[in-house]
């Protein structure tokens, strides 16, 4: 029998921790679940953000939270897994950075955090307890890990060099670093506040 060591447990609950948390977002976005706005809903955050068309960016951040967290959970294809993670929290930082780091002021500490783990495992990789140990790391290959976060770090670049373009000053950002919601949430897990 093979004895697990604490890395091993470690790695687990971080994967646990942090996937079923992106994932939960994820299905907020996507289905309204757990107080989320849906896609109806996070389309007219999006868009009030400038991320456009809205409905496309509505669903391709579900999908990536969901998608990321429900296989970095898994422990499956940790490479991709850690860079969708990464890339997605990178847009979500770029929409709250005006407010500052904490995320009590409504700052982008929290999707900082939640992609810098997604980097973490990436790298590291998902430990024993996981999917791809299981299946022999066939979708956890090194030369997998440089290219998935250069993809994830380019197209992330892409989308948030893009975002706004268009948007006028009085839609969605009032010019102080508040961030307009709309109705069901503002799409990033209500991480955005005017408190």
């Amino acid at each position: 029998m093979t004895c697990y060591d604490r890395k091993d447990m470690g790695l687990l609950l971080l994967r646990l921790g942090a996937g079923g948390i992106l994932a939960a977002h994820g299905s907020q976005k996507l289905f309204g679940w757990f107080g989320g706005g849906g896609i109806e809903g996070t389309s007219s955050f999006m868009e009030s953000v400038g991320y456009s068309p809205g409905k496309a960016s509505a669903v391709a951040a579900g999908v990536g939270e969901l998608g990321s967290g429900a296989l970095l959970a898994l422990g499956l294809a940790t490479p991709a897994a850690g860079g969708a993670a990464m890339g997605t929290m990178a847009g979500a930082s770029a929409v709250l950075a005006p407010k500052g780091f904490w995320s009590q002021s409504g700052g982008y500490e929290y999707p900082l955090t939640l992609g810098l783990i997604g980097t973490t495992l990436a790298v590291m990789g998902p430990g024993r307890l996981s999917l791809d140990d299981a299946l022999r790391h066939k979708l956890n290959r090194g030369w997998m890990v440089p290219a998935a976060l250069g993809a994830a770090a380019a197209a992330a670049s892409v989308v948030v060099c893009s975002r706004g373009a268009g948007r006028s000053a009085d839609e969605g950002d009032d010019g102080d670093g508040d961030v307009a919601v709309g109705e069901g949430g503002n799409g990033f897990g209500e991480l955005a506040s005017d408190d």
